[in-house]
């Protein structure tokens, strides 16, 4: 038996790309790999092409692919509160991927 499908998918993961970013590709099939064995929300933002892309563009333009980690109960990343996420930039492993997602669950 499943432990509760892991807390009902305890943690989401937010994915900020774009267009024709190799690292990206790179990072969705690591992400891929993370959730063969522990499944989470997802969501993904271009962000070029997104609503909110401009605010997050300014933030992340030289740094996709980047991953938010929160509880999947908490409230959708905001641009002004970027400095409070857990998250990983550039170039990650599923290790260092699943340590920050303990880390996430951990928290109150």
């Amino acid at each position: 038996m499943h432990p509760t499908t892991r807390l009902f998918q305890a943690c989401r993961i937010t994915l900020f790309t774009r267009e024709n970013c190799g690292l990206c590709s790179t990072a969705r099939s690591v992400l891929s790999d993370v959730w063969d064995t522990r499944p989470f929300q997802f969501r993904e933002v271009d962000i070029v092409k997104s609503e909110a892309g401009p605010q997050w563009r300014e933030l992340y333009d030289f740094d996709v692919p980047v991953i938010h980690i929160s509880k999947s109960s908490a409230p959708e990343e905001e641009p002004q509160s970027v400095s409070k996420a857990v998250r990983l930039m550039h170039r990650f492993t599923v290790d260092q991927v699943t340590a920050k997602m303990d880390e996430v669950e951990k928290t109150s």
